[in-house]
């Protein structure tokens, strides 16, 4: 009875010394409070559950959800949704817990609302609801890594993304009947073009034509007219229709005396 019982404690013993990290996962064996420098990847890590314990953190890309209201730089208040996306590099994990604790998550929230309130205010609202949110996101996570860089090396920013940007009742309606006029401009500047590309066309043609008028008609001496009445009557000799030809001497005028 005795034996079972000792067996049963090891047993205990054997299946609390140890943790299973799993794909996607690095562990950290914190002994006495203090964080081993080795990280452990996927496999079974062994430890003494009197003194150490391991820390199992995720070192796949996690996303940081939050909705929070912008300033901008006239002064009016830009309401967005926005993700943080960020993961943990794996041989720095000992790091991030030793100097920002487990509850990091928190840290990089509190940056990012330093960071965003400082680069926004340089920005006009409608600016976060154009082509230029890309850039405003871009100087957000620059000025997030520079801060987390401070504090604990080993998170890795991914992407800042501003998303459902909620403008003022007044300043949007301002920016879609600009984007309407300047819609019904372009619209207005195509049919124009349009209209100056037909008219060149007609004065092309126009141009063209007089000039083959011109020509024809400098082509036309009284020698080649005579040239081609005397080539047309030579034709008309060998018709079996009957002819009726007018003529003042000089020039003839044929008539079909079948009509």
């Amino acid at each position: 009875m005795r034996d079972v019982f000792m067996l049963s404690i090891a047993a205990m013993l054997l299946f609390s010394s140890c943790a299973v990290i799993r794909p996607g996962e690095a562990g950290v064996k914190q002994t006495l409070g203090k964080f081993d420098d080795q990280v452990a990847t996927e496999g079974t890590v062994f430890f003494n559950p009197f003194t150490s314990k391991v820390i199992k953190e995720s070192t796949q890309t996690n996303n940081i959800k939050l909705i929070l209201t912008l300033p901008s730089k006239e002064g009016l208040s830009v309401e967005s949704e926005i993700s943080i996306l960020y993961r943990l590099e794996r041989e720095k994990i000992p790091s991030v817990l030793q100097n920002l604790g487990r509850d990091y998550e928190s840290i990089i929230t509190s940056v990012f609302r330093s960071a965003s309130s400082d680069v926004c205010a340089k920005f006009y609202a409608k600016d976060m609801h154009s082509g230029m949110r890309s850039n405003i996101e871009e100087e957000i996570k620059v000025k997030m890594n520079e801060n987390l860089k401070k504090q604990a090396d080993g998170i890795e920013l991914i992407a800042v993304l501003m998303k459902s940007i909620q403008l003022p009742p007044g300043l949007a309606n301002s920016i879609e009947r600009k984007l309407q006029a300047e819609q019904d401009a372009m619209r207005m500047e195509f049919v124009i073009q349009q209209a100056k590309l037909e008219a060149n066309r007609k004065i092309i043609d126009a141009e063209g034509e007089r000039d083959a008028q011109k020509i024809l008609s400098e082509g036309l001496t009284e020698e080649i007219i005579k040239i081609r009445s005397i080539e047309a009557f030579n034709r008309l000799s060998t018709s079996p229709n009957t002819k009726i030809i007018l003529t003042d001497g000089k020039t003839p005028m044929l008539i079909d005396a079948n009509e």
